[in-house]
C-alpha cells in the first residue's frame, strides 16, 4: 500500500501547520505518511502552483492528499481549498468564531507567530540559548546563580537537548550537570550543587534506551555496556530519591513532552514570548 501524501502549507514558516497537523496525525494508527512542508507560499501564483501539485498527486495516487494550511491571507487559502485534497484550514476554522466572541476583526498579519514581532522576546531567547550552551555538561558553574533550572542525570539522558528546547521555546535559563562516577558511588548531592537545591531537576532513562544511544556514539568499551548503563541509572535514581530531587523518565517522551513535564512539576513559569 502506498503512503498517503500529506502537505503542511503556509505563507510563512509552516511551523504552526506542521506542529498541529502532525499532532492530529498521531491519533491514527497509520504506519507512515509521505509528509512535505511548503513554506512561504505567499503569492497567488505560488498558491496556484501548489494547487496543481495537489491535484496531480491526487490523480496519480488515486487518493486525496491530506493538506493542512495556515494562511493569513484569505485569497491564498481559498486557492488551496479549490484543489482535490482534504484541506484542513486552521485559520479559517477558528478565526471567525474567535472574532465574533472578541467583537473585533482580525488583523491577518503574516508571520507574527514565529517571526520577530517582539525584539525583547527574541533577544531573551537568544540569551537563554547562549546560557544553555555555556552551562552545558557542568561548564561555567559560576552561572548557576542565574539559572532558572539545573538538570542532572547520567550522560546521554537528554539533558542538553532539553535545556536548548527550554531556552529556545520559553527563554528559560537552563543549565545541566552530568552525574560523575564519584557522585553515583557516594550517593550524595555534588558539592557544587548544594546551594542550588531548589533549582535542581533530574532526568532518567531506561537502561535499554540509554545503551542504544551510547552504542551509536561509542560502540566499544564499558561506557555502553549493559552492566554499566544499568548501574548508572540505578545509582542516579537512588541519589535523586535520597536527596528528594524530582525526576522524570525520558524514555518514551519527546523533548517537547519532557520540557512540558518539567514546567508542570517545577516552580518555573512559562515566559510570555
Amino acid at each position: 500500500m502506498s503512503k498517503r501524501t500529506v502537505y503542511f502549507i503556509s505563507d510563512q514558516t509552516g511551523l504552526t501547520a506542521e506542529t498541529i497537523g502532525r499532532s492530529l496525525l498521531t491519533q491514527f494508527n497509520v504506519p507512515d505518511f509521505d509528509c512535505s512542508t511548503l513554506s512561504f507560499i505567499d503569492s497567488y501564483d505560488k498558491a496556484v502552483d501548489v494547487g496543481k501539485q495537489i491535484d496531480n498527486i491526487a490523480s496519480i495516487s488515486g487518493m486525496k492528499p491530506i493538506v493542512f494550511i495556515s494562511f493569513a491571507k484569505k485569497e491564498l487559502s481559498q486557492e488551496i481549498l479549490k484543489s482535490n485534497g482534504l484541506v484542513i484550514d486552521f485559520f479559517g476554522e477558528f478565526i471567525g468564531a474567535l472574532s465574533d466572541e472578541l467583537g473585533i476583526e482580525p488583523t491577518f498579519q503574516q508571520g507574527t507567530a514565529h517571526g520577530i514581532a517582539d525584539f525583547k522576546s527574541y533577544d531573551r531567547r537568544i540569551d537563554a540559548m547562549n546560557f544553555a550552551m555555556d552551562a552545558d555538561d557542568g561548564h561555567t558553574l559560576k552561572n548557576y546563580d542565574t539559572a532558572d533550572i539545573i538538570l542532572i542525570g547520567v550522560s546521554r539522558s537528554g539533558k542538553t537537548p532539553t535545556c536548548l528546547y527550554l531556552a529556545l521555546q520559553y527563554g528559560i535559563y537552563a543549565a545541566n550537570y552530568p552525574l560523575s562516577d564519584d557522585d553515583l558511588e557516594s550517593g550524595n548531592m555534588p558539592e557544587v550543587l548544594k546551594h542550588f537545591r531548589s533549582k535542581i531537576y533530574g532526568l532518567t532513562i531506561s537502561p535499554e534506551r540509554l545503551r542504544k544511544i551510547r552504542l551509536e556514539r561509542r560502540p566499544d568499551g564499558i561506557y555502553s555496556s549493559h552492566q554499566q548503563v544499568t548501574y548508572e541509572i540505578r545509582a542516579a535514581e537512588l541519589l535523586m530519591k535520597k536527596n528528594n530531587i524530582s525526576f522524570t523518565d525520558t524514555t518514551l517522551f519527546s523533548i517537547e513532552e519532557i520540557a512540558s513535564t518539567i514546567l508542570s512539576k517545577s516552580d518555573i513559569k512559562r515566559r510570555a514570548l
